[in-house]
């Protein structure tokens, strides 16, 4: 049996992932490993390692005789999910604004006054990770940085429903937290911007418990077995 090329797998992942991520394969979804060795003009043994790496990731469930699907959380896995991000994503900025540069605060800057003049969902779910990205952008702490980015990949499909859900009154929400926690990462003031963000991600936490529906409204329906 050939070995799978390396390359040719992490790029079917790359793929797959941006698909799970930008809501074309909702959670839930079955993916056909022949039909995307065909799109992707390939053989199933890169599909199927492809599958495993994101799998790492928490992107995909492997399941045996059955095949692979993307991860869906139950609301127990989503509030937990945020518990943790509450938790760590803290520490991640704490350790980032030592080092955080004038033009890492300018890049918040400019992407916030995109989040408040934005009123498309998807492009929402771009500039907001990338403002939050960028307030991390100093840490040196890789493995946490890692586990942060894990967690906002599983949820994202239940946050784009609940955005889309909650509307006008959710992004206002959002903007002004965000404008708080830029101008304490701005004056360097480490404990009142750690303390915004835990206030906006447990006020998201308990938006989304408020509006269980959003599973349902962020999982496609799946076939049994």
């Amino acid at each position: 049996m050939s070995t799978p090329s390396p390359v040719a797998s992490q790029r079917i992942a790359d793929v797959l992932a941006e698909r799970i991520l930008d809501g074309t394969l909702a959670p839930g979804s079955r993916i056909k490993q022949d039909e995307l060795a065909d799109e992707l003009a390939t053989s199933r043994i890169p599909v199927r390692e492809a599958l495993r790496i994101l799998e790492t990731r928490g992107l995909v469930t492997l399941r045996a005789n059955s095949g692979a699907w993307v991860m869906s959380l139950s609301l127990a896995d989503l509030e937990m999910s945020y518990e943790i991000r509450e938790r760590i994503e803290p520490l991640l900025l704490a350790d980032s604004i030592p080092r955080l540069t004038d033009l890492h605060v300018d890049r918040m800057r400019s992407l916030q006054e995109e989040i408040a003049a934005n009123d498309d969902v998807e492009r929402f779910l771009v500039l907001d990770r990338a403002f939050h990205e960028s307030s991390y952008a100093g840490s040196e702490a890789t493995q946490l940085a890692g586990m942060v980015r894990g967690l906002w990949d599983t949820t994202q499909p239940y946050r784009r429903a609940f955005v889309r859900r909650a509307g006008a009154q959710e992004s206002w929400v959002i903007a002004a937290e965000h404008d708080l926690l830029l101008d304490a990462v701005s004056r360097r003031d480490v404990d009142i911007a750690t303390r915004m963000l835990t206030v906006h991600i447990r006020r998201t936490r308990l938006a989304l418990l408020d509006h269980p529906e959003v599973i349902e409204q962020g999982q496609a329906p799946t076939t049994a077995g």
